[in-house]
């Protein structure tokens, strides 16, 4: 109880516990709790494996406490009541507002769902993680800059095929819970204001948010989106963080002088409004694109706006709730991944020496006209080959037609 009044305490002070008045709003300070709560339990989640104990409890308890404010933010509905001399009577009564009463129970849900995927992998499995510095072979990581992330190593011959099947369907699974996280951070995100602040630090025009090379990609006659990002450069996650603010700067600001059609407006613009919608509804897909090719994408600049500004409680928990499942999933999604990329690895070498082994017994596997010592160099040895495949050929042909008897053929005997 202490622990939780404290809890409440802070975030009741905007996170200023001098008293100062210097703190942030509520909403702000509840979506700051969730996510640094968020940080010190699953931080530290850099493979496959259970949860502590302690900190699942802690996770869940303290989620318990700021997921219960949402309890409280209601709004009325109409029911009907039966009066003592049973007449009925419509009244109003207070319900959980909608959002938060579909979108929590489901946000739970995948929670435990993420956690008990972690808790499968407590098994005995055919992997195992060792750390970068104490791996012998020193060969290059996929994810070299993230070298606090320890190593999966796999069997020589990769894993089994069970093991690699149970793979597969725990990454189908997550990859569900991933895109249902992002489907409800994104609806949350969709209903927050865009704040005037980030309204006054757009440019005027799209062609300016966008830069000229991509407004006449944009603005071609016929678009193909997925060309369009085949000629992009997207090698870092910097660059397409770059791509993803332009592309909703400009939709914002193209929305923006659809509602400003007066002449007047400095947001007036000689594009047509027809155009301008295509142009909005060409970047929207390819905004649609992005999040889902590169889900663990940081917040982009409008959604860091959104979220300082915002003023809504229910939208900052569901905001933060469904970003820190989307953040489990995508972390989860990425080291079954590195095991399976692994397996992968493990299983082309072994094939590549495999094919060398066969390759060389059969190089150095004795004839029949070795036994019987008949030198022969590899010329007449090739000359030889030309004579037998010259035989086939021909015993092919005469097989191709119809048998003048019953009898069959003879085979040719090879050399």
């Amino acid at each position: 109880m202490d622990q939780m009044k404290e809890r409440f305490a802070k975030l009741l002070l905007g996170e200023d516990m001098s008293g100062g008045g210097k703190g942030v709003s509520s909403a702000l300070a509840l979506s700051n709790a969730v996510t640094n709560l968020a940080a010190s339990i699953f931080g530290e989640q850099g493979k496959l494996a259970p949860m502590a104990p302690e900190r699942k409890a802690r996770w869940r308890k303290e989620m318990d406490w700021l997921l219960s404010v949402t309890d409280h933010i209601v709004e009325f509905v109409p029911s009907q009541q039966k009066s003592k001399d049973g007449t009925n009577m419509e009244i109003m009564v207070t319900k959980q507002r909608k959002d938060l009463l579909v979108n929590i129970p489901g946000l739970r849900k995948l929670d435990t769902l993420l956690i008990d995927t972690l808790d499968n992998f407590g098994q005995e499995q055919e992997f195992w993680y060792v750390s970068k510095n104490d791996d012998p072979e020193n060969e290059s990581s996929r994810r070299e800059g993230k070298w606090w992330h320890p190593k999966v190593k796999v069997p020589p011959n990769g894993l089994s095929e069970t093991s690699r099947r149970w793979l597969l369907s725990e990454k189908e699974a997550v990859s569900q819970v991933l895109k249902a996280a992002m489907a409800i951070n994104a609806s949350v995100l969709s209903e927050i204001e865009v704040p005037e602040s980030y309204i006054d630090s757009l440019p005027k025009n799209g062609r300016s948010s966008l830069g000229d090379s991509i407004y006449k990609s944009i603005t071609v006659e016929y678009f193909d989106p997925a060309y369009f990002l085949s000629s992009m450069d997207l090698s870092t996650e910097h660059k397409v963080l770059d791509l993803k603010n332009r592309i909703e700067a400009s939709i914002i600001i193209w929305k923006r002088k659809m509602h400003h059609k007066e002449g007047k407006s400095s947001w007036g613009s000689a594009v047509s409004i027809e155009k301008r919608e295509l142009f909005e509804e060409r970047v929207e897909t390819i905004l649609h694109l992005l999040k889902y090719r590169f889900p663990g994408l940081p917040q982009s600049s409008l959604d860091i706006s959104k979220i300082q500004d915002n003023k809504d409680i229910g939208h900052a928990i569901l905001e933060s709730y469904s970003r820190i499942i989307e953040s489990l999933a995508f972390s989860i999604l990425s080291r079954i991944e590195d095991v399976l990329h692994a397996d992968s690895l493990a299983q082309s070498s072994s094939s590549n020496s495999d094919d060398d082994a066969t390759r060389l017994s059969s190089a150095e596997t004795p004839t029949l006209l070795d036994f019987m010592g008949w030198g022969i160099d590899p010329l007449k040895r090739s000359s030889i080959d030309d004579m037998e495949n010259l035989f086939k050929v021909d015993s092919d042909k005469k097989a191709s037609k119809p048998p003048v008897s019953p009898t069959p053929r003879p085979p040719i005997p090879e050399l």
